[in-house]
């Protein structure tokens, strides 16, 4: 007899835990039989947790059910799962109407501006506790509830490696505010108003005024940042409900997409429909397509990098490279466009775009429906007019948002944002200003004897995955303030670390490899000339080879050390950013497929 059946289970054999041990199904036990605690007598085991469950008012008939496990990363800390109570409500109330039974669990909640020295640190802890929550603890599928920038890789990380079926439920996005009659949303406003305020073109009193608007409910990012990019990659990968990604945090539309979460984990429990057999490389290659199309954030190939990694599906640059040459930014978002969320949710939100990027998407990939994404499609209410979403012809930007330099410089690689950098930047040589690490930059980017002019290069060294450590957001360096009073909006800034996906600018990112490990990046010297060539793909320093290597003998490298806890198991083993700054150790251990795949 099947555990996750009840039609075929009498009161008294869901009652009998001898009787489900005798009768697991083909495949493993299910429900409440799944990672028995081991007291060397399995009809006990089973017995004893029956027992403590039912001190919660559960009956035999309820336990006899598909067990689904609900991540609640609820948390005062983090805003942006700010809904976190109602969504389980919703899913709770979606698993029950489909036969299952809802059982939600806590997992540690990390939020972007909340997290010290920086969220990226965290990632990898989530996802550990993701993965070992899910083994550790009796469940047939498990909804994943995420939001704030690092919580959905985590939670995807974790599941893949946890094996057990999975759909990803994403918290949505904030409402917008107004300010002063202009429409204000986090976080490109944020950074926007905060750069007039340093430039001394508005005031204190009105930088808090605006401080009061930029976030007008609970919810992530109302632009395409990290959290917005994440959950339009995630659909792409069919990890989710169709209709899933664009939904705000507030709406009933939020809520029904919850609710259709919770229904679907069951039919996916009892399918055993897990996350290996959707996340395939073909899933990982329209995932790319649609994070170059939105113009999405810099930080969504390197989480789609380490998820990929959990599985042995290796991420190729220079692949990501030839696709962004052919794949048009569409979505006229912030930073790279003028919308909101909102507005992309209105205007048909991921299945507008998926229809628009038809042809160049794999349609025979799995969802979380069972259906293929064709099919889903194929089912889609008719396209509509509206301007958010642009016809392939008619793009944003005719080049993905993505492109990735190499070079003397970047070995390795870095990542630069085109759609959202200063056409006039993106083919410059200039002089390096260099910032050993963030404390320094912190201590000198204000002073006024600074020596800095509009066409230099700032460089910031030291904020890669161990420099900082966790790859801070540091990336964004701001423009020197003598510069800033003087109108200076953009300039060209290179380093090893990351940028938040709300930001714009011409600005390189996540130079491969970092120069806390001895890259290059660690060997320049103020003064030098860097030549950038968005066009050629070219980041080069321009120093003979001979003075490098004088340089390099004399600063021999020292990677970071800690003496305990979590810092010494992500200094020891974090990756750099090519690989996903995961850790090593919880990568596959070989790998089966790299893309994407040449055309």
């Amino acid at each position: 007899m099947s555990l996750t059946d009840p039609s075929k289970a009498s009161p008294a054999a869901a009652a009998d835990p001898k009787a489900q041990d005798e009768g697991a199904p083909a495949g493993g036990p299910q429900g409440l039989g799944k990672g028995l605690t081991n007291y060397g007598d399995n009809g006990f085991s089973l017995f004893l947790r029956k027992a403590f469950i039912k001190g919660a008012g559960y009956t035999d008939d309820a336990l006899s059910r598909p067990v689904i496990g609900i991540v609640n990363t609820g948390s005062s800390y983090n805003p942006c799962h700010g809904n976190a109570p109602q969504l389980i409500e919703a899913v709770r109330r979606g698993v029950m109407l489909a036969g299952g039974l809802p059982v939600d669990f806590p997992t540690i909640s990390v939020h972007e501006s909340f997290s010290a020295p920086t969220s990226m640190y965290l990632r990898n802890l989530m996802s550990m506790d993701t993965e070992e929550m899910i083994r550790a603890q009796p469940m047939d599928a498990v909804v994943l509830i995420g939001g704030c920038d690092k919580t959905v890789p985590a939670q995807l990380m974790g599941a893949a490696s946890a094996g057990v079926p999975a759909i990803q439920l994403v918290t949505g996005s904030m409402l917008t505010g107004a300010h002063r009659g202009e429409r204000v949303g986090a976080c490109t406003d944020c950074r926007r108003y905060w750069g007039r305020y340093r430039a001394d073109e508005i005031d204190a009193a009105e930088i808090a005024d605006v401080n009061n608007q930029l976030v007008a409910s609970v919810g992530t990012c109302s632009v395409m940042g990290t959290a917005s990019t994440m959950a339009c990659v995630t659909e792409a990968l069919g990890m989710m409900v169709a209709g899933g990604a664009s939904a705000p945090a507030v709406t009933a539309d939020r809520i029904r997409v919850a609710e259709r979460t919770g229904t679907t984990a069951v039919a996916m429990a009892k399918a055993r429909l897990t996350p290996d057999r959707i996340l395939t490389g073909k899933a990982f290659e329209n995932a790319l397509r649609v994070l170059l199309a939105i113009g999405g954030s810099t930080n969504g190939i390197v989480h789609l990098t380490a998820i990929a990694g959990r599985l042995g599906i290796d991420i190729d640059l220079a692949g990501l490279d030839r696709m962004s040459r052919e794949t048009p930014v569409l979505v006229d978002l912030k930073p790279s466009g003028q919308h909101y969320m909102e507005d992309f949710h209105k205007a048909g939100g991921m299945t507008a775009l998926l229809r628009e990027l038809r042809p160049l998407l794999h349609l025979d990939t799995l969802t979380v429906s069972g259906r293929t994404l064709g099919e889903e499609l194929d089912a889609a209410a008719p396209p509509f007019a509206q301007d958010v979403i642009r016809r392939a012809p008619d793009p944003i930007y005719p080049a993905g948002g993505l492109a990735v330099l190499r070079g003397n410089l970047a070995p390795g690689g870095a990542i630069i944002k085109q759609s959202a950098a200063d056409p006039v930047l993106m083919e410059h040589e200039g002089r390096a200003v260099v910032f050993e690490n963030a404390e320094d930059m912190a201590q000198r980017i204000d002073d006024e004897a600074l020596d800095v002019k509009a066409d230099d290069i700032l460089v910031l060294k030291r904020i890669g995955p161990t420099g900082a450590p966790g790859m801070p957001e540091a990336g964004y360096m701001p423009i020197p303030r003598k510069l800033a009073r003087a109108g200076v909006k953009d300039m060209v800034r290179i380093s090893d670390g990351r940028m938040s996906g709300t930001a714009a600018g011409t600005i390189v990112l996540h130079v491969t490899p970092e120069a806390a490990i001895g890259g290059p990046l660690a060997l320049v010297q103020s003064g030098d000339r860097i030549r950038l060539s968005v066009r050629e793909r070219e980041l080069t320093l321009l120093v003979d080879e001979a003075e490098l290597a004088r340089r390099a003998a004399a600063q021999p490298v020292e990677r970071p050390r800690a003496d305990r806890g979590y810092r010494k198991l992500f200094l020891e083993t974090v990756t750099q950013a090519d690989q996903g700054v995961d850790f090593d150790f919880l990568r596959a251990t070989q790998t089966v497929e790299t893309v994407p795949h040449k055309r």
